[in-house]
């Protein structure tokens, strides 16, 4: 964040304790990012989806031919067709996702039928279960909400273990709302865009616009008796922000707080600041508070709290443990019997930017990037060009390429188990990281990156020069060569978990292709005698180097868009034998 907003930030810590002591007086506004954990597609995706329905079925073409949406030359034939029937919102209106719905599914039966088919595979996430327990528990009374899956319904039937607990209401019946919080009747769910599983889709009449009016009237007059915390949503609809307001206007608004849960270190948008800005105007105990993401925020409120039933998260959690890793070694008979070169990564980017435009692969996007010396970091994968770095960089870089989307995209664990674009999407912004705050110079391979001294002459280097002599050189036989001690880098997945895996080594520059037999041979002859005792000193050095104090490390620095932010433990992984 900026120092502009440093005025209206409050710690995660802080935050907790506050709700600890004031929780049944707050309400709870869900916005689309506290289900992305969950599995729900984007409206942009299904957006997407709509448009090549209408394409194929209007052109009598076969679905594999439009089947990759994330290739920009597909995107572009379908867009063409839209724009062509002069019947649609342009790209990226507040209006396009529903009158692509209605069009492409008139009756709502079958609006139904396919919201029901593509939440399938949602189940409750973590945040989700930790929010219906606080529920239970009489923490939560109210969670408003502008998403049309069921997550909450499904969590509070799990926790509750019945589904006539929690009060939901959507735009069919919104006199049920104010009876409801009227006479206290806890929990409520309130959806102001209605539920996929009532009429509210089809939101084009004036009785249900009228429906629609009186809910939100009914959040600004709750916020007149409660206070609220916002989480997963980013300020972008102006409707909803409208209402904010106009409650921060209200006299006695907010008697328990007004929190805006900020998911990154990326400015928050103009509309958020002002509002923070009016409510602190207005003397009403505001702040921005900086989060991980859904589930570890929940996590972090539900623990301080004392007494309460967590049997339903701990149950969630046990589903998920299959192993844990072996204890830290300690005492005479807990040495390693072998030391790995493997580090854990203790946070990684859980979010970057999804660039949808018309570049071609990795190699165009690397290229439009050196052109226009933008500052950041991208790949290209089926779901579109993925970034770090500023939103005007990307349009600095991309913007020649017609830009028809652009938002947040989650970098899902499941896509790093194994060696996939995104983990090597993730593996290219660490070693940035890495140069930005260690002072290395970056060599990228295909499945490796090698790292070594930008100034080898540096105090910085001084323990590597004692452990390996000479830590750089002109190569003996290979004119205009020269070497550097260093280490390669790559990002792998075990125990359910990142780890930074590291190999020192003997780095060889500018030599040709002609001559790899002997830079080689030459980086062969500095590996002898490198084991046992002295190679434990090397994986010392590196992982001491690379864990940077276990501090954070960012790849670019900016304070605008979507920085890759990492921590590094310092602590080797180990093997040992079972039962020493």
């Amino acid at each position: 964040m900026t120092a502009d907003h440093e005025k209206y930030r409050i710690e995660s810590d802080d935050f907790a304790r506050r709700f600890a002591m004031r929780g049944p007086n707050l309400m709870w506004f869900l916005g689309a990012g506290a289900s992305a954990s969950a599995g729900v597609p984007t409206a942009s995706n299904m957006t997407w989806d709509f448009k090549r329905q209408l394409f194929i079925t209007q052109n009598k073409v076969a679905p594999q031919a439009v089947s990759d949406l994330s290739n920009p030359t597909v995107r572009s034939r379908i867009q063409q067709h839209i724009v062509a029937s002069e019947r649609f919102p342009l790209p990226g209106s507040p209006n396009e996702y529903a009158i692509l719905f209605e069009e492409v599914y008139p009756v709502e039966a079958d609006r139904r039928r396919y919201l029901d088919e593509k939440l399938l595979g949602a189940k409750p996430s973590f945040g989700h279960l930790a929010l219906a327990t606080l529920m239970k528990e009489g923490h939560t009374r109210i969670v408003w909400t502008t998403n049309f899956d069921t997550l909450i319904a499904d969590a509070c039937a799990k926790v509750y273990s019945t589904t006539g607990a929690l009060t939901t209401v959507d735009l069919d019946a919104p006199s049920l709302a104010h009876q409801t919080i009227r006479e206290g009747r806890w929990p409520v769910e309130v959806k102001l865009h209605g539920d996929f599983r009532s009429r509210s889709l089809k939101n084009t009449t004036a009785e249900l616009r009228n429906q629609d009016s009186r809910l939100r009237q009914m959040l600004v007059d709750s916020c007149q008796q409660f206070g609220l915390v916002v989480v997963g949503y980013s300020g972008r609809d102006d409707s909803v922000m409208d209402v904010l307001e106009e409650a921060v206007a209200s006299p006695d608004a907010f008697p328990a707080g007004l929190f805006w849960l900020h998911r990154g270190e990326d400015v928050p948008f103009d509309r958020v600041t002002r509002l923070l800005s009016q409510a602190h105007n207005a003397q009403i105990e505001s702040g921005l508070v900086q989060i991980e993401n859904f589930d570890e925020t929940l996590r972090d409120l539900v623990r301080p709290i004392q007494g309460m039933d967590t049997s339903a998260l701990d149950s969630f959690t046990k589903e998920r443990q299959v192993w844990s890793g072996a204890p830290v070694p300690s005492g005479r008979k807990g040495w390693p019997i072998v030391r790995l070169n493997a580090l854990p990564v203790l946070a990684a980017p859980v979010v970057c930017r999804r660039v949808a435009c018309g570049i071609g692969g990795t190699a165009e996007v690397r290229e439009a990037i050196r052109e226009t010396r933008a500052n950041l970091i991208a790949v290209r994968s089926r779901a579109g060009v993925l970034a770090f770095g500023s939103d005007e960089a990307i349009r600095t870089a991309f913007g020649s390429f017609a830009i028809d989307d652009l938002d947040l995209y989650t970098l899902e664990p499941g896509r790093q188990r194994y060696d996939s674009t995104e983990r090597g999407f993730l593996r290219e912004a660490l070693s940035s990281a890495l140069a930005r705050h260690v002072g290395l110079e970056v060599t990228r391979r295909h499945s490796i990156d090698l790292l070594t001294p930008a100034n080898p002459m540096e105090n910085t280097w001084s323990q590597l020069r004692t452990i390996a002599g000479e830590i750089s050189g002109s190569v003996p036989g290979i004119p205009g060569a020269t070497w550097r001690e260093g280490v390669g880098i790559r990002l792998d997945w075990a125990d359910d978990r990142l780890w930074l895996l590291f190999e020192p080594r003997t780095v060889v520059l500018g030599a040709d292709d002609a001559d790899r037999h002997l830079k080689a041979d030459f980086a062969r002859q500095r590996a002898i005698g490198r084991y046992n005792s002295n190679l434990n000193d090397f994986l010392a050095f590196w992982a001491n180097c690379l864990a940077h104090g276990e501090r954070e490390i960012r790849s670019l620095g900016t304070e605008d868009g979507v920085d890759a932010s990492f921590r590094i433990s310092s602590s080797t992984g180990f093997s040992r034998r079972v039962g020493v």
